[in-house]
């Protein structure tokens, strides 16, 4: 009998029961808390940022991160295609407009066509992007760190410093992504543009069940996110509200866990960096690859992305003949200016996401794997082209 292995499952190893029971007995479970301090506290030291503001989720986080950043329903917003669409569904809470980019070979924005939009797509008058298209102001990037990889950064900001672009980094895949080299050398994915935002999903590196974190070095727009996440309350004692909050808060159950977790942090991504080079050679002997990171950081090798070229199966019948292994995978997400919500946006030169969403899986890569069970996940892929 075949066993099963999963694709991203969390792993509690420290001290997750610890202060998870803690707090039950302290009766502290819902929305205030000391853990909740202390996980925006000890994430803010880990990345160096000014702060961090705990939330519900990744997606809760770049729905505040947009609010606090101004963008409203006269804006227009540069995104990817090639992501979850949890990135981009937020514009559309905001009632702005996504225009569509696509990816470079690291999967993340390709700044080169992020430049040439710029340049020829739009007119940049009384210091602001204005797109032919639509008329509309072109206020800021959300730049999504790929699988936990980084995109190219200096490029990026370089552009957005340009055109007075906001850059909000989704993070929610990339937290201990930092640049080991380069101008900005040491910073964390979330830490270099205007706003970062990351996710404590149950598959993602740490985790808190659900959950997200803002940071910024921009005190204001800290203060503006805690205050918006929190139901807007300009006086608690007599519930006195100054504009419209939202129920975001993180509980003090899910710090808890998130505290435990992010001790566990820099082994896990120890683990996730051992694991990916055991793949990375033993598959190599047979001429299949795994996509790569980039050479100029330290990646949390957060999702491992194989390039299904390498194979003589096509990457649905790889997918269903992995399962019937006992292996779990997934496809790339589907492309978000292709969804029903999005397919009347507008899209600049999408080429190359195309080629990523036919080709690449993502195959198990939790911090529980053992190395027999990575034996067994590349002796199966191995044996596809063997048996051909």
């Amino acid at each position: 009998m075949n066993p099963f292995i999963p694709l991203s499952i969390p792993n509690f190893i420290g001290n997750e029961l610890k202060y998870v029971t803690d707090a039950v007995q302290a009766g502290w479970v819902s929305t205030g808390g000391a853990y909740i301090t202390k996980f925006e506290q000890v994430v803010s030291e880990y990345l160096h940022s000014a702060g961090a503001v705990a939330c519900q989720s990744g997606t809760a986080g770049i729905h505040t991160g947009l609010m606090v950043m101004g963008v409203t329903s006269e804006d227009a917003v540069l995104v990817p295609t090639l992501t979850f669409i949890a990135a981009v569904n937020p514009v559309m809470y905001v009632n702005a407009e996504p225009i569509f980019m696509d990816c470079d070979d690291s999967l993340c924005m390709d700044p080169v066509k992020l430049k040439l939009f710029c340049e020829e797509e739009c007119d940049f008058r009384n210091g602001q992007l204005i797109s032919k298209n639509s008329g509309r102001h072109i206020k800021a990037i959300i730049v999504v760190h790929v699988f936990g990889n980084m995109a190219d950064m200096e490029s990026i900001m370089a552009v957005a410093a340009m055109y007075n672009l906001l850059v909000l980094e989704d993070a929610t895949e990339a937290l201990g992504t930092y640049y080991s080299s380069g101008k900005f050398k040491g910073k964390y994915a979330g830490t270099i543009g205007d706003l970062g935002v990351y996710s404590f999903n149950g598959n993602k590196i740490i985790t808190t069940g659900g959950g997200g974190m803002l940071v910024s070095d921009n005190l204001k727009y800290l203060q503006h996110a805690r205050h918006l996440t929190t139901q807007a309350k300009s006086d608690e004692l007599y519930y006195t509200h100054d504009e419209i909050g939202y129920n975001y808060r993180m509980t003090n159950l899910q710090a808890a866990l998130g505290v435990a977790q992010l001790e566990q942090l820099e082994h896990f991504i120890q683990i996730k960096t051992e694991n990916f080079k055991q793949y990375q050679n033993s598959l190599a002997q047979d001429g299949i690859h795994l996509l790569t990171y980039r050479d100029n950081i330290r990646s949390n090798h957060w999702f491992y992305a194989l390039d299904t070229a390498g194979l003589c199966l096509d990457r649905d019948s790889l997918i269903a003949y992995l399962a019937s292994k006992g292996i779990q995978t997934r496809p790339v997400w589907g492309l978000i200016h292709e969804q029903k919500p999005y397919n009347n946006k507008e899209v600049y030169k999408i080429e190359k996401a195309k080629v990523f969403w036919q080709k690449v899986i993502n195959i198990p890569c939790s911090t529980s794997l053992t190395k027999s069970d990575i034996e067994y996940v590349t002796n199966v892929l191995k044996q596809i082209n063997r048996d051909e």
